[in-house]
């Protein structure tokens, strides 16, 4: 399990000489918040390193941590405004504070905006520069912490806050953006600009995220992940959609060329219109952590759950009278048969470039279990996104767990497995607990 390799495991991290090497891999747990279902990492900041839980945006340009509350570093130190990197983190601000300075008070320094995705809110505080480490792994266990001495984020204030997970403390971004989590590990490491997604369906157990390596993954001691994916361009929204708005700067978001949905084999009439992103970064499909859910928008909603429950009374599946909120389709619990990949219900398919390229959604990851007034139910995990929808389609975090997603930043391509309950594993199968002996 992995609560009690962390205790072990915490109880080395002030003693560990930590060093950098090149062509180095690293990695990260990924819970799930299931009281919000918000996906968290957990990674070591500061100097003597903290674990500090971080909400996960895999669309967010860089990381923020609140510099409020319990901020101790010997190692922290700020970016004046003149510098060439506050120019390349695209600052709009320049930053003076008039209390006592630390973290979130300097003068002169370089400022930024950072965002929380939940509420839609932004304020303004500090850019920094701490020290950061993470496990280092081969693919298939956790070795020693591998060490960023110069890890770039932004502060923020506490009330940014509001609407995370208990015990969350900032926000860990996975975007395009060179100053996300993902290619500060690769610039620090020489590593490839790969990282690689898996998040669990368990309520207990994590997934993982591999950070600066194309493979191998193994989630289990036989299956390396990495050689079964199949491959899509991602696609670049010209415009941003953050709260803060950057002339000139496209969304940092991971866009994927949808052409058409399916359901049993079938196509989801729809206007095809709606699957392209336009000049004003309208329309398309993106792949989000911070949405719970596959939203889609109304007119694509309604013909897509229709074709739904027309495929799923040829399974002589009734839907219950009443959806349970935020759902509309729902059967009872009893009625659907039990399968290694979830509820017995029609197939999903994501079609991508063409129609040999789909991304298939099996029972696990299109329905969600829920208690209702006519008692346990399944109910179709999509919303309506509603009809002026900025974005066509996002795709949620349920529908990704037990999934393998490999993100090739070097490339522009997004590999896919489909589920991986298929093969006989999912995502919380990975060993987390080393073997190695860490000096």
């Amino acid at each position: 399990m992995f609560l009690p390799f962390l205790v072990f495991f915490l109880s080395f991290v002030s003693s560990l000489p930590l060093s950098l090497q090149s062509e180095t891999a690293l990695l990260a747990p990924i819970f799930k918040d299931l009281s919000t279902r918000q996906y968290t990492v957990q990674i070591y900041l500061k100097n003597p390193l903290q674990p500090t839980k971080l909400l996960l945006d895999l669309g967010a340009s860089f990381s923020w941590l609140d510099c409020y509350q319990n901020y101790s570093s010997t190692a922290y130190h700020h970016i004046p405004c003149n510098a060439s990197l506050c120019a390349s983190l695209s600052s709009l601000a320049c930053s003076n504070c008039y209390d006592s300075p630390g973290p979130a008070c300097g003068n002169d320094t370089c400022a930024l905006f950072p965002e929380n995705p939940i509420t839609r809110k932004a304020t303004i505080a500090n850019a920094i520069v701490d020290t950061l480490a993470l496990p280092t792994t081969d693919g298939s266990t956790q070795g020693p912490l591998g060490l960023i001495p110069e890890y770039i984020f932004s502060c923020s204030t506490t009330f940014l806050l509001q609407g995370l997970a208990n015990g969350v403390t900032g926000l860990a971004a996975l975007g395009q953006s060179d100053y996300s989590l993902p290619v500060q590990v690769s610039t620090a490491f020489s590593s490839p600009r790969y990282f690689a997604l898996c998040l669990s369906g368990s309520s207990s157990d994590p997934g993982v995220v591999f950070l600066g390596t194309s493979g191998p993954y193994y989630v289990n001691s036989e299956t390396d992940l990495s050689k079964s994916l199949i491959y899509t361009p991602l696609i670049l929204n010209p415009i941003g959609s953050t709260v803060i708005t950057y002339d000139h700067k496209p969304s940092d978001e991971y866009f994927v060329g949808l052409t058409a949905i399916k359901v049993n084999g079938k196509p989801v009439q729809l206007n095809a219109s709606l699957l392209t992103v336009d000049e004003n970064g309208t329309g398309g499909t993106k792949i989000s952590t911070v949405h719970p859910y596959t939203l889609l928008e109304t007119s694509i909603y309604k013909a897509f759950t229709a074709l739904f429950v027309s495929e799923a009374s040829a399974l002589n599946l009734t839907a219950v009278t009443s959806g349970v909120k935020p759902f509309d389709v729902c059967y009872a619990v009893n009625d659907v048969i039990s399968t290694r990949v979830g509820p017995g219900v029609p197939t999903v398919d994501m079609v991508m470039q063409n129609d040999d390229v789909f991304w298939r959604v099996f029972g696990s990851n299109s329905m969600v279990r829920m208690g209702g007034e006519e008692g346990e139910v399944w109910c179709l995990g999509f919303v309506d996104g509603g009809p002026n929808a900025r974005t066509s389609m996002v795709i949620g975090g349920h529908q990704m767990e037990d999934n393998l997603l490999q993100f090739d930043l070097q490339s522009k391509r997004l590999g896919f497995s489909s589920s991986i309950l298929v093969r006989g594993t999912s995502c919380a199968n990975f060993n987390f607990t080393s073997n190695k002996i860490l000096k």
